[in-house]
C-alpha cells in the first residue's frame, strides 16, 4: 500500500474506529451498571463523563467525515485516560488507595471483575481511552500530509 493509500485509508477509518470503541465502552459501562447491577464509584463516574460525550462527537465526526474534531477528542480522551489509569492504580497498588479515598457509596478501590488477575472496569475504560487517543494522533499525523 502506497503512502496517498495508507494517508487515505487511515483518514477514512480512524474516526470510525475511534467511535466503535466509544460505544462499546459505553454501552459497556451500562451494561456493567444497569444490567449486571454493579454500582459505579466516584472514579467511574468520572470516566463516564469522558467517555459518553466522545460516543456521540465522534459519531457524528464519522458521518460528516470531520477530521478536525480530533482538536475536541483528545483532550477528553487523555484527561479520561488518566483518570481510569489512576482508578486502576487505586485498584491494584495499596498505597495508591489511600491517596484520595472515596468517601461515598462504592469505594473506589472495589474490583468488580478482575479477568485473568489484572484486567478490571477501568482497565478496560483505560484501554478505550488509548485507543481512541492513538486513532485521533494517527488522523493528525496523516491529516498534515
Amino acid at each position: 500500500m502506497n503512502k496517498a493509500k495508507k494517508s487515505s485509508f487511515i483518514q477514512t477509518y480512524a474516526l470510525y474506529a475511534a467511535w466503535i470503541v466509544s460505544v462499546v465502552a459505553t454501552l459497556g459501562s451500562l451494561y456493567f451498571s444497569e444490567i449486571k447491577s454493579f454500582v459505579p464509584c466516584e472514579l467511574c463516574w468520572l470516566q463516564r463523563i469522558f467517555m459518553y460525550p466522545l460516543a456521540i462527537i465522534l459519531g457524528i465526526a464519522a458521518f460528516y467525515n470531520e477530521v478536525l474534531l480530533k482538536k475536541y477528542v483528545l483532550p477528553l480522551s487523555v484527561v479520561g485516560g488518566l483518570i481510569a489509569f489512576y482508578h486502576y492504580l487505586v485498584q491494584k497498588v495499596p498505597g495508591f488507595a489511600e491517596i484520595k479515598p472515596c468517601v461515598q457509596g462504592v469505594p473506589c478501590s472495589a474490583q468488580y471483575i478482575n479477568w485473568f488477575g489484572f484486567v478490571t472496569i477501568p482497565f478496560l475504560a483505560f484501554i478505550a481511552f488509548t485507543l481512541i487517543t492513538m486513532c485521533m494522533v494517527l488522523l493528525h499525523l496523516h491529516s498534515r500530509k
